[in-house]
């Protein structure tokens, strides 16, 4: 059951990184302004954290969807989620109007309808996913599970096998 729980977090917090990174590529422009929105880096970061940022969610997506080095995944999604949300928090106590650019798009919008507290509980919900999986990595069809069976590990998801003698 708990390995079905992570694997739906997995697969879920895959699509999130997936969905996310994917729409920033596609608006490489909106999303720099979506960056500068925030006003907290100076202008040569913006521009390196518009690029990567995008590059960043994808991988991360990927190497979830597989199941491959998974923790190190969460461990990282979680981080940056960390990140994202003290943003929208800083911006809100600023008095900042933006949209936080979490699914492209974003900048500046007008006043009344910035959607803060949507956006931070959304985006806590998506870090205790992380967490889950920081906390149990194991999951079901993942190439971590296939490459630790493949190493004799038998921690692992997987068929049990133990209770039949061989050669039966």
């Amino acid at each position: 059951m708990l390995n079905t729980v992570g694997t739906l977090a997995r697969l879920g917090l895959a699509a999130v990184w997936l969905v996310s990174g994917a729409l920033k590529l596609a608006d490489p422009g909106q999303t720099l302004i979506a960056v500068q929105a925030y006003d907290v880096l100076p202008g040569a970061l913006e521009n390196v954290v518009a690029v990567a940022l995008p590059l960043v969610e994808l991988v991360l997506g990927l190497f979830l969807l597989a199941g491959l080095a998974t923790r190190w995944a969460a461990g990282v999604a979680l981080g940056l989620l960390v990140v994202l949300i003290a943003g929208i928090a800083q911006s809100w106590a600023r008095g900042l109007s933006i949209d936080c650019g979490c699914f492209g798009g974003g900048g500046q919008v007008a006043a009344g309808q910035t959607e803060y507290p949507q956006e931070i509980l959304r985006d806590t919900g998506f870090a205790l996913l992380a967490a889950w999986l920081l906390a149990r990595p194991r999951t079901w069809l993942s190439l971590d599970g296939w490459l630790a069976r493949g190493r004799g590990n038998s921690d692992e998801p997987g068929p049990d096998y133990s209770g039949i003698a061989e050669g039966n």
